[in-house]
């Protein structure tokens, strides 16, 4: 195993997303970074900065007081205002509007860990006033840029059983990844979703994540999840949009125009990072070692196709694609007017493209991922 460096080059950089009087959002799970790149930057940048975080109980108060005045003195001279963790703080959206409406010049940029409670705090007072980037899970490509392709092929494996997320990469033996990442899924993941929305039964979202952990690659029954659960259909629903909207799991819908036969009512959920996936079973095998290797693959390749699109600013609408006759693509691609569809087998097994498929669409195209030829796919 490679030795890891205490720091690998993220690929988002922050000087082209700022801009005077409109707020950089940050967005992204704990332990992913946010901070870490924002503190990188600040040791670059020219600008007189002050740097708070929602944390300090005594700043959270008096920002959210929206006092013109007191932003005013805060700030003084200073061109960069930077809050870290501002989803803590009460009215953070109209108090970052006061700012940045009030103060010539002014750059700000505000990270959050939980999106849905920022987004909902920011999206009518910031209209027009923000620049948003997501910041996720350690990507191939960034590991890639700094191990090279062939270091990074000897421990792909790794990748599917301990995930990506900065901290965990860092260390060198199994055990301390695999207590890393467990913390992180039960101390930090975890806390953050009951923080939100009055969420009390620890044990049912818990419960439910597990649910999903053995049905990636599958269509997920909002009514069977209730059923397990004993919980209505409509409190299911509700959680579900929580574990997305604070980086848990991604939703995939079926993509349907033309054929009667094709699903499109029921949804796939992947996991943002497969270690967290693991550790919620308690399972961190070998891949030699496991039954679910097929949808480990599955998973790991179709979020790291979504994170090399957000970074390389490649703007895509994502669906899988599944037919009553049982025909099926794990990825579609919309995007330039085009169609394409990606299937992702671990093995380097040869698939005939769906003929219903090409034949439905004029502009689809088909392609196998395996681990033999995903370079390609997921950093180029």
């Amino acid at each position: 195993m490679y030795t890891v460096p205490t720091m690998i080059q993220r690929k988002i950089n922050i000087q082209e997303h700022l801009e005077p009087n409109k707020v950089l959002i940050i967005y992204g799970p704990r332990q992913v970074g946010k901070t870490t790149l924002v503190n990188e930057f600040l040791k670059i940048t020219n600008l007189p900065y002050k740097f708070f975080t929602g944390d300090d109980l005594e700043f959270s108060k008096d920002f959210a007081q929206c006092d013109m005045g007191f932003i005013k003195k805060l700030l003084g001279n200073t061109q960069l205002l930077v809050v870290d963790e501002a989803h803590k703080i009460e009215n953070i959206g109209r108090a970052l509007k006061l700012t940045v409406d009030t103060i010539p010049g002014i750059y700000v940029i505000s990270t959050g860990s939980s999106s849905f409670d920022l987004s909902n705090a920011t999206d009518e007072p910031l209209t027009g006033r923000k620049n948003v980037v997501h910041l996720y899970p350690l990507s191939l490509g960034e590991i890639t840029s700094t191990f090279g392709e062939y270091e990074v092929g000897r421990t792909l494996n790794d990748y599917l059983i301990y995930g990506m997320y900065p901290n965990v990469i860092t260390y060198p033996t199994y055990d301390q990844k695999r207590n890393r990442i467990t913390e992180i899924a039960n101390a930090y993941l975890i806390k953050d979703i009951l923080e939100f929305d009055k969420v009390k039964k620890s044990k049912v979202v818990i419960d439910l994540l597990k649910l999903l952990a053995f049905q990636i690659g599958n269509e997920v029954s909002t009514k069977e999840l209730a059923d397990n659960l004993g919980l209505d259909g409509k409190t299911v629903k509700r959680y579900l949009d929580l574990l997305e909207k604070s980086f848990v799991v991604m939703q995939l819908t079926g993509f349907s125009r033309n054929l009667r036969s094709e699903i499109n009512k029921m949804s796939k959920y992947y996991f943002y990072d497969l270690g967290i996936r693991n550790a919620l079973i308690a399972n961190f095998n070998s891949v030699d070692l496991r039954d679910d290797v097929g949808h480990l693959w599955e998973n790991f390749a179709i979020m790291e196709r979504i994170k090399a699109n957000s970074y390389n600013k490649v703007y895509t609408n994502y669906y899988f694609w599944r037919t009553y006759e049982q025909k099926e693509i794990d990825l579609v691609e919309e995007r330039g007017g085009n169609l394409y569809g990606y299937e992702m087998k671990w093995s380097n097994e040869k698939i005939k493209a769906p003929e219903e498929w090409l034949t439905t669409y004029a502009n689809a195209s088909y392609e196998v991922i395996t681990s033999n030829n995903y370079q390609e796919f997921l950093l180029k």
